[in-house]
Parts: C-alpha cells; sequence; structure tokens
C-alpha cells in the first residue's frame, strides 16, 4: 500500500521540482544512489521498470527506502501496461510513471488513489489524460516533444497543466531555467545527473554533490 496519497505526491514534485529515474540491476546500487539523492535534498524517486526482475529489485528497495530514507517518496516509471501498474501498485509504488497514455492503467491507479503520470505529446493527449484524472502530466521525450517551447506554448491556453518533462533535462542552470521559466512543475533526470561514470566508480558522494548543486539552482531559479 503507497504511503503517500497522489496529492501529497504531486505537491512534493512541485516542491523540490528534480525526480531522479533510475535503474539498475542491482540492489545494492539502486540503494546508494537513492541515498545519495536523498542526502543531496530529493524528496521524490522514479524508479524504472526496464529490466527482467526489476519489480523484485523495486520490492527491496522501496522498504529498504522506507527504513533508511522515510521521507523519500518512491514510484514507478515505464510502466507499460495496467498489469504493471497493478504489481507494482501492490509493492507498494507510491506513483506511477508511463511513457504512453492509457486509460486502463488510469483506472487502475484511480481505484487505488495511487498518482498517475502518462506520457503526453500534444494538448489533446494532455487534455485527455488531465480527464482521465491525472495530476501531473508527464511529456515525453521531452526534447523530441518540442522542448521548453512546447512547454510554453501549452501553458497558454492550459495554465492550469502541471507538466513534468523526461528527456532532454540537465542539471546546468541554462536548462533548468528554460524547463521552469515555461512553466513546468517539475522535471524528471536521469542519465545526465546519474551517469554511467558515477555508477561505473561507485563515487556516489559526488552524485550527492551534483543533486545538491542542481537543487541550488532551482531555490536560486524560484526566488
Amino acid at each position: 500500500m503507497a504511503r503517500f496519497t497522489r496529492i501529497e505526491v504531486a505537491l512534493k514534485m512541485k516542491e523540490t521540482g528534480i525526480v531522479p529515474v533510475f535503474f539498475h540491476k542491482d540492489i545494492e546500487i539502486c540503494k546508494q544512489v537513492v541515498k545519495a539523492c536523498y542526502e543531496g535534498g530529493v524528496r521524490v524517486f522514479e524508479y524504472t521498470n526496464r529490466g527482467d526482475y526489476a519489480h523484485e529489485v523495486f520490492s527491496e528497495l522501496n522498504k529498504y527506502a522506507e527504513k533508511e530514507t522515510p521521507d523519500m517518496i518512491m514510484g514507478v516509471g515505464s510502466i507499460p501496461d495496467a498489469g504493471t501498474a497493478s504489481l507494482y501498485i501492490q509493492l507498494g509504488a507510491n506513483f506511477i510513471v508511463s511513457p504512453i497514455l492509457s486509460a486502463d492503467m488510469a483506472k487502475v491507479c484511480n481505484r487505488r488513489k495511487i498518482s498517475w503520470s502518462p506520457g503526453c505529446g500534444s494538448l489533446s493527449e494532455i487534455s485527455y489524460a488531465e480527464e482521465l484524472g491525472a495530476e501531473v502530466v508527464k511529456i515525453f521525450p521531452g526534447t523530441e516533444v518540442g522542448g521548453p517551447s512546447f512547454v510554453k506554448s501549452i501553458k497558454a491556453p492550459h495554465p492550469w497543466s502541471s507538466i513534468m518533462p523526461t528527456g532532454g533535462v540537465t542539471p546546468t542552470e541554462e536548462n533548468l531555467k528554460a524547463w521552469f521559466d515555461a512553466g513546468v512543475h517539475c522535471v524528471g533526470m536521469g542519465s545526465q545527473l546519474i551517469t554511467k561514470e558515477i555508477i561505473a566508480q561507485n563515487d556516489f558522494a559526488s552524485l550527492t554533490k551534483k543533486v545538491q548543486e542542481a537543487m541550488a539552482i532551482l531555490s536560486r531559479l524560484k526566488k
């Protein structure tokens, strides 16, 4: 059962601004990444469903997070269908993120009052997702869909839409400023934040520092 309500998820996404996106089959590496991000100030984390037995890794990781990083809201991304959403909800996922828009997935999440962020690439899809109950809508892939200018164009007729781009987001002041000036709710960030080099070198202190720097940039941008 989810420890955080969908309202809490949406509010914390906006408050912290950055949602790390990560997958690894090694549970110990995943634990280190979650801990490093938590110490850097992140409070919402998306584990991606991208490998065999990923749900088993998430199950253990979510239990670890509840004990070691109690304020971290753990969710799951790359969810392709309603059945997979149900599986992760049963394992305690606090939110579901998908690269696609699926009404069946919306029904599963809404029945359990779980936050659901589907991937959208047009205003029509965003509007339909909101009709289905999505509070925060994902645009994916962020840059290919149209980048910050796409978000700005969407927000003009739809100022109430809460948008989270994933793909093409980097932890630099220039990039983050462009997205947040356009009006995003928060951003998802994967390999640009949690780099291959950090994982290969087990340099999790460097990851904490990188997260802190990105959070400091957002703090300046929000003033």
